[in-house]
């Protein structure tokens, strides 16, 4: 209102004072306003037809005044923010995204505000304003999910030939070497692969095969999928070959068992942010084996 005059400033504030309906009208008009305002600067728009356009996109409540005399000021801040608005659905601004976690996670948030936690050598790619029917990414690697509601919209994950559809919940998604790994938190995940669905709950997953159509869902048994945003390993009665998988990926490491005996054997505790090799020597004591260290391998027997 900086190009009121005093008789004008007065009358708007009159008004605004009047009803609260009133204030929230203006803030939205005002939010228009300087939203639109950059993007008028930087482009270039046939004022007439971005008005007809608008007209048809928008239908402001009905306004009650006493007094007239301001309204060619607000006028004035319709058409512009207008032509802004206008010019903002006219161009399309969106653009594919694709982000890449190389050496170390990286935290992503969407437009809608979900969250996305992405590990190490993984990346996902989407349209910046999520447009059309579903919110669409797609993974490559391994990340973590916590997606905001959204019933109208669906939130859908593809990765190879496996494609995950939620509303709104938390839930970490891994592929390697073709084979596809679901660990649901909270809420509930669809996951269809070859027109088969599979409906998961928090605390249940589902492992799929490159090879194999058959969907089977089966309960989480520990939080290893989360180490690489907690800094914890945590194990539930762990087989050891699979905390040895995951280790070898958090440390860059290549450890392979060596001995087919001790393959299976379980192991229930939690490592915090320890290094390689104050785990390993857990490792060692626990099941009472020894580890040779060749070059870049690291050999438990």
């Amino acid at each position: 209102m900086s190009e009121a005059t005093t008789d004008e400033q007065k009358q708007v504030k009159e008004w605004l004072d009047a009803d609260e309906a009133n204030l929230d009208y203006y803030t939205q008009l005002k939010r228009v306003w300087d939203d639109s305002r950059q993007l008028a600067q930087t482009i270039t728009v046939d004022e007439n037809k971005a008005w007809k356009k608008l007209q048809g996109r928008i239908h402001p409540a009905p306004i009650r005044l006493s007094n007239f005399g301001w309204l060619k000021i607000a006028a004035s801040i319709i058409i512009v923010a207008g032509i802004g608005l206008t010019a903002y659905f006219l161009t399309d601004k969106s653009k594919e995204v694709t982000v890449l976690a190389k050496q170390t996670v990286l935290n992503d948030t969407l437009s809608d505000g979900s969250v996305v936690t992405i590990n190490k050598g993984s990346s996902i790619s989407y349209n910046s304003r999520l447009r059309g029917d579903t919110r669409k990414v797609e993974l490559k690697g391994e990340a973590f999910f916590n997606v905001t509601p959204n019933k109208k919209k669906p939130f859908v994950i593809s990765i190879n030939d496996v494609q995950i559809t939620v509303v709104g919940t938390s839930f970490n998604v891994k592929n390697n070497n073709g084979n596809t790994e679901v660990v649901v938190e909270t809420g509930i995940v669809k996951v269809t692969k070859a027109g088969q669905t599979v409906e998961l709950k928090a605390n249940e997953k589902i492992e799929v095969h490159a090879r194999d159509s058959v969907l089977n869902k089966e309960q989480v048994s520990d939080k290893l999928y989360n180490y690489y945003r907690t800094k914890q390993f945590v194990c539930d009665e762990t087989p050891l070959w699979k905390l040895v998988e995951v280790i070898s990926q958090a440390y860059d490491s290549h450890i392979v068992i060596g001995n087919p005996a001790i393959r299976n054997l379980t192991i229930t505790t939690t490592f915090d942010n320890e290094s390689l090799d104050q785990v390993l020597n857990v490792i060692i004591e626990t099941f009472n084996i020894t580890i040779i260290k060749e070059g870049d391998t690291i050999t438990l027997k």
